[in-house]
């Protein structure tokens, strides 16, 4: 019996934590998920730097007649019409954010707190339907009003989610006559 009382207390238990590797580790961590942060920031500012062609974006006019439409929601972002994840990130089109939007006769009035508002002129106005994502953001089938505009030569989509749902229809049907009655007038 001596001999296994031997070997019991020549064992020892393993230190349990060893601190120094463990906090190298956080520390190490911690700069990589600093650097992937440092490097996604740059990535947007130079595809803002890329798309710095793009002219500035149109404010409302002084008058723009009485409302045919008002909505409040989400504005997801704009992307190159037809290509749901080219994201536009130039004059703040890429900065997701509450919005309120204003159709009129004269155009759709987009205001959003806390980013740049802006405004489509009704002849800049080209399609408006309803989708399921755009840059990046994916929803059910048909949960995004996506307006198609132009601006300087370049088509946009522009991705909007009403607080009500039910709105979506409505505004397809009025925005969608209402390019159909500037095209006509041309």
């Amino acid at each position: 019996m001596t001999p296994v009382i031997l070997l019991a207390d020549a064992q020892k238990s393993a230190e349990v934590t060893d601190w120094g590797a463990r906090i190298g580790w956080l520390v190490g961590l911690a700069l990589f998920i600093a650097l992937v942060y440092w490097l996604m920031r740059e990535g947007w500012k130079w595809r803002g730097t890329l798309q710095g062609g793009l002219p500035a974006l149109p404010s409302a006019p002084e008058e723009t007649g009485p409302a045919r439409l008002s909505m409040s929601g989400r504005y997801h972002g704009s992307t190159t019409a037809g290509q749901w994840l080219d994201r536009i990130v130039a004059h703040g089109l890429g900065t997701r954010s509450r919005a309120e939007l204003t159709l009129t006769d004269a155009g759709l009035e987009v205001e959003r707190p806390g980013a740049s508002d802006f405004f489509v002129p009704a002849a800049a106005l080209r399609e408006a339907r309803l989708d399921k994502g755009i840059a990046g953001k994916v929803l059910t089938e048909g949960g995004l009003l996506v307006v198609t505009w132009a601006h300087g030569d370049k088509l946009i989509d522009s991705g909007f989610r009403s607080d009500h749902a039910a709105e979506h229809n409505e505004w397809v049907d009025t925005l969608n006559q209402m390019i159909n009655n500037t095209e006509g007038a041309r």
